[in-house]
């Protein structure tokens, strides 16, 4: 199973772009995307920094928020969810 973080786009250059996951900066492909993709749009990212959908707002942020309150639990077992 793979869990992918919603990464917000920072910058776009063709065919690449930089994201912010969870407050990291990094280079991803855009060559997968089916759409287009604009500074301040959410991503999901495969491995091997591969843009693959790109979310709405407002669910990339209730995603987010599911996170963090999922992590800030005692137990680190995230079967718990």
């Amino acid at each position: 199973m793979c869990l992918a973080i919603p990464s917000r786009v920072l910058e776009v250059d063709d065919l690449m772009a930089v994201v912010d996951t969870a407050g990291e900066q990094r280079k991803v492909s855009l060559i997968l995307m089916h759409e287009d993709v604009a500074v301040g749009d959410y991503v999901l990212i495969q491995q091997g920094s591969f843009a693959y959908e790109r979310l709405d707002a407002e669910r990339a942020r209730e995603s987010l928020a599911l996170m963090e309150e999922v992590f800030a639990q005692e137990s680190p077992d995230v079967r718990a969810w």
